[in-house]
């Protein structure tokens, strides 16, 4: 018997997927929780394995498509068995909801003359068929009929459709030559569900919130002395004792110090969040970057900290994160210095109220004040910039430079 594979419910919230690739197609043998295909939900790709044993006999949504949770992917049973499921295309569910509003109005669907539109005898043709044909605006000459003597069926006019749409969607756009005289043509990259996504959510994020962009800068010393004494015990626990771990730590002393930041915004007030889950950029190369999130951060050490940055950073690098683990934060950081970058004005992550940008470390001359004990000094110090992009609905100036100081106090006064 013929067995339905749905789309599951891949975490809370999680009401959609698209399908980014098909691992199996259709007339392939496949085990139990054999991986059958992968989706994308909210730049996560997942793998979902199939429910039984057997082989491939229809594949009912396509690679790049948006598909409902417990909506039919595909149908899995024994090689030679018939399915008797229709077509699911979106051409074919319009045609079955508006024959259903018909129904409920009690009024007969008109049978339309495409004698004009074609100007040969097509022989008979249905009323739904008919239906079809002029809301996709189709020639029926140019439709292949497989009923009883070449009648042109409602199955014919709906692969014909889909067909259609499957030639534009491949076809080659035509070479565009931007500089006269030459014969270069330019090169279309085609949007992948991840670009498409973070376009979305950076250009949301844009109109949502008024951004502004604080900077100070951090002195190192202390936290590159502290790192250095101690990554050869984190090493020993299976930890990497990154810089990674200090900013995450040195900003929930900010957040637990100002909880004003760890906020989201909302038209009857200010929602400030209990827990303090603090979302990392993670770079995928060309592919786009991915933002995990440390549910609660506040309660981590710095070896646990350390940990979980390790393990975050590394299952999104190797795609094994779970939809669950890029929802729910509250404040993000990027680390846009490991590029070179020296200070940045990154980008909300919506609803949260602001990101915190650590620069590039670099060894500067700076002045050393004087104290009392000693006059001002000059030295060379490991220094970064901290850029902290705020929604200004939320914060002022001074509230925003209040959180950044605290972070910088927290890392240049490591003990």
């Amino acid at each position: 018997m013929a067995t339905k594979v749905l789309v599951p419910r891949l975490g809370e919230g999680v009401d959609e997927v698209t399908v980014t690739k098909w691992l199996k197609q259709v007339g392939d043998s496949i085990k139990e929780l054999e991986p059958l295909l992968e989706v994308n939900t909210d730049k996560v790709d997942t793998e979902i394995p199939a429910p039984v044993s057997g082989v491939i006999l229809k594949i009912e949504i396509q690679e790049g498509t948006a598909a409902k949770v417990g909506e039919l992917l595909a149908i899995i049973g024994a090689a030679g068995e018939i399915v008797e499921i229709s077509n699911t295309s979106k051409v074919e569910s319009d045609v079955q909801s508006e024959s259903k509003g018909q129904k409920s109005e009690s009024q007969p669907s008109p049978t339309l003359d495409l004698r004009p539109l074609t100007h040969t005898d097509l022989g008979f043709i249905s009323p739904i068929v008919a239906k079809i044909a002029a809301e996709y605006g189709v020639n029926l000459s140019q439709v292949t009929g497989t009923g009883l003597n070449g009648r042109i069926t409602k199955n014919d006019v709906v692969s014909y459709v889909e067909g259609q749409r499957s030639k534009v969607e491949t076809r080659s756009l035509t070479p565009v030559n931007l500089t006269p005289g030459t014969s270069s043509p330019d090169t279309l990259i085609k949007h992948t569900s991840m670009r498409k996504s973070i376009a979305e959510h950076m250009v949301m994020s844009k109109r949502t919130s008024p951004h502004v962009l604080t900077v100070m800068e951090a002195d190192l010393s202390r936290v590159t002395k502290h790192r250095a004494a101690n990554k050869s015990a984190f090493e020993k626990d299976g930890v990497k004792l990154t810089f990674t771990a200090y900013f995450m730590t040195a900003i929930v002393a900010g957040l637990k110090a100002y909880p004003m930041v760890n906020s989201s915004w909302s038209d009857e007030g200010v929602l400030i969040h209990k827990n303090v889950n603090i979302g990392m950029a993670v770079s995928l190369a060309e592919d786009g970057l991915i933002v995990p999130v440390i549910k609660g951060a506040d309660n981590h050490s710095l070896l646990a900290m350390a940990r979980s940055v390790n393990d975050l950073a590394n299952r999104a690098r190797n795609k094994k994160l779970q939809p669950d683990e890029v929802r729910g934060g509250t404040f993000t950081l990027t680390n846009h210095g490991i590029s070179g970058s020296l200070f940045a004005f990154p980008v909300i992550n919506q609803p949260q109220c602001g990101i915190l940008g650590i620069g590039a470390m670099q060894k500067r001359v700076i002045v050393i004040p004087a104290d009392g004990t000693r006059d001002d000094a000059i030295a060379i110090r490991p220094m970064v910039y901290l850029s902290f992009v705020f929604d200004h609905r939320i914060l002022d100036g001074a509230s925003a430079d209040w959180f950044l100081a605290k972070v910088k106090e927290t890392l240049e006064n490591w003990a």
